[in-house]
């Protein structure tokens, strides 16, 4: 929807995307995947905005990733995006909604590391009489779920699938890559991410599965990476946004995030050095995953109303509904620097909890008016 708003005509807190810096971290991304030599097939789990995910596939070839089965059926209803990965491991419950999305056109693929999970899915598949692609996960680093690349049970999960369910390859996430910081250790973790991976093809090519998809990626392994030989694509979501937690590890700098809550100013307390704000963790999330890096922003990097981050001031602490700004020196603030109403956009930890306390972006151009509106969904 195309409108013409001033900021100061609309509710807080209210959530912000840089039009110019969206545009920005969308290009980089599509000119990463080329220089690459593969397709980028973009997480639509942090921004859950179909405007933006048909701004990333456009001219691409490597579908989308969700992590709820809503993602999927709200992008495929609302733009035909066809081509999906579910990539979170199947649920039995979840296999009747994919099913119907299949059905009407959809080719939305799923994920499992487990036996028991591939022989649910094929017994759906036959009581069903339907075809579902099937992704193996891989563990590259023992963050969270997926086999070991050279695990004998990786066959014996393929060899699981069966009446239907169709194996289409391997699927890996490098969560340590969040953990490394500065180029090198990223590189460092892109490298072990398609060393993993390949390892995990070849383990089934040798047992007769031949991996059509062979997927990899987050963020940081994605704009760190010099070269993926045997990955068919990268996955990456939080790229689209960027936040305070990447630009502390080194994948991107503050000027990049484009994303940001517009609070007000609703009162001060002077002998404490605090400006008082109605958005809280409620609007930013309790995420807090700056606190381990060497910069702490507490809740959030503190902007003026047309986004210049103010020398010297955070978000220290959040109730509820209400924001705690501060000096970072602990010096005095002049309630008359910032009065009652004053507008401040405050940058995020982590974009993706941020914006899903929110159903809708203003979206905002470079005369720092509100050019368009993008509702958004949430849950599952």
């Amino acid at each position: 929807m195309s409108v013409s708003i001033k900021l100061s005509e609309i509710d807080t807190p209210s959530l912000l995307i840089d039009k110019v810096k969206l545009f920005d971290n969308i290009d980089a991304c599509q000119r990463k995947a080329y220089e690459l030599g593969v397709n980028w097939r973009p997480h639509v789990k942090t921004h859950k905005c179909a405007p933006i995910a048909v701004m990333q596939t456009r001219g691409m070839f490597g579908g989308i990733t969700v992590s709820t089965v809503k993602e999927a059926e709200y992008m495929f209803e609302e733009e035909g995006i066809a081509d999906i990965i579910y990539a979170v491991g199947i649920a039995p419950n979840k296999l009747p909604r994919i099913a119907l999305l299949n059905k009407r056109g959809a080719d939305v693929k799923v994920i499992l590391d487990n036996a028991a999970s591939a022989m649910i899915v094929s017994e759906f598949c036959r009581k069903q009489g339907i075809k579902l692609g099937v992704l193996l996960e891989i563990d590259c680093d023992g963050h969270r779920s997926g086999l070991k690349p050279t695990d004998p049970e990786l066959v014996t999960v393929a060899k699981a699938l069966t009446d239907g369910a169709t194996f289409k390859g391997v699927l890996t996430h490098a969560g340590d890559s969040y953990l490394a910081v500065g180029h090198e250790a990223q590189l460092a973790c892109a490298e072990n991410e398609v060393r993993q991976i390949n390892a995990a093809a070849e383990t089934l090519k040798a047992a007769g599965f031949v991996s059509e998809i062979v997927s990899v990626g987050s963020t940081p392994t994605f704009m760190a990476a010099q070269s993926a030989p045997g990955v068919t694509e990268y996955r990456s979501g939080v790229g689209v946004f960027y936040d305070l937690f990447m630009a502390g590890i080194g994948v991107c700098e503050v000027s990049q995030i484009a994303l940001s809550v517009l609070v007000t100013v609703i009162g001060h307390q002077p002998q404490k050095g605090w400006i008082l704000t109605e958005g809280g963790w409620m609007a930013m999330s309790r995420d807090r995953g700056t606190a381990n890096q060497a910069v702490d922003w507490g809740y959030g990097l503190v902007c003026d109303e047309k986004g210049k981050p103010i020398e010297g001031l955070w978000m220290k602490s959040a109730n509820q509904e209400h924001g705690i700004i501060c000096r970072r020196d602990g010096a005095p603030i002049n309630p008359e620097d910032y009065p009652v109403g004053t507008r401040l956009r405050i940058l995020p930890n982590h974009a993706c909890p941020t914006a899903a306390a929110f159903d809708k972006y203003f979206v905002v151009g470079e005369n720092n008016n509100v050019q368009t509106i993008w509702s958004r969904i949430n849950n599952w």
